[in-house]
């Protein structure tokens, strides 16, 4: 690779860096041809960019990037990839799942939201995250919840002080 090639992977790898807050570090070493083409059949679905970088390049481009990836420079040996998304725990998910069948893809770090998290051990927290839609969701139930509960007391009251207003206007009839 040349110099202008890896200048150019470096920038391609800040820019993705820089234009997406979900960012996993992962170890798909040790996979056979057909696993490796079935764990990129799973992150597609899942909407999960998954692409084999090379350890020196990526820690360059985080090295220039505006974002404080902590610890996760250091973590660079081996063989990395590199897994984007939107949802902050699509990538969790789909090594998780992908684990039921295999031992790798093996968990070396992730940025999310600026916050690092380091070591396969943090697996089953980055699953736990809620995403933006998941949260905005639960925030909308939350904010109705009270409100149907107040129309349905107003409604079965009303129901009830009609009937009693029906009841008597009847009686003294």
């Amino acid at each position: 690779m040349t110099r202008e090639e890896k200048s150019q992977v470096i920038d391609n790898l800040t820019a993705q860096l820089a234009d997406n807050a979900t960012i996993y570090l992962a170890d798909i070493s040790g996979l056979n041809a057909g696993d490796t083409s079935n764990l990129r059949r799973a992150c597609y679905k899942a909407g999960v960019k998954l692409e084999v970088v090379k350890n020196t390049l990526l820690k360059k481009a985080m090295e220039s990037s505006d974002k404080d990836f902590g610890e996760l420079p250091e973590i660079l040996k081996g063989n990395t990839s590199i897994m984007i998304a939107e949802a902050s725990n699509a990538p969790a998910k789909v090594i998780k799942a992908f684990r039921k069948k295999s031992d790798k893809p093996l968990l070396k770090g992730a940025f999310i939201e600026e916050a690092v998290y380091v070591g396969d051990d943090q697996l089953d927290t980055l699953v736990e995250i809620k995403s933006k839609d998941e949260l905005i969701g639960e925030i909308i139930g939350l904010l109705q919840s009270p409100a149907k509960n107040v129309i349905s007391a107003l409604k079965s009251s009303g129901g009830t002080i009609a009937g009693i207003v029906k009841t008597l206007s009847e009686k003294e009839g």
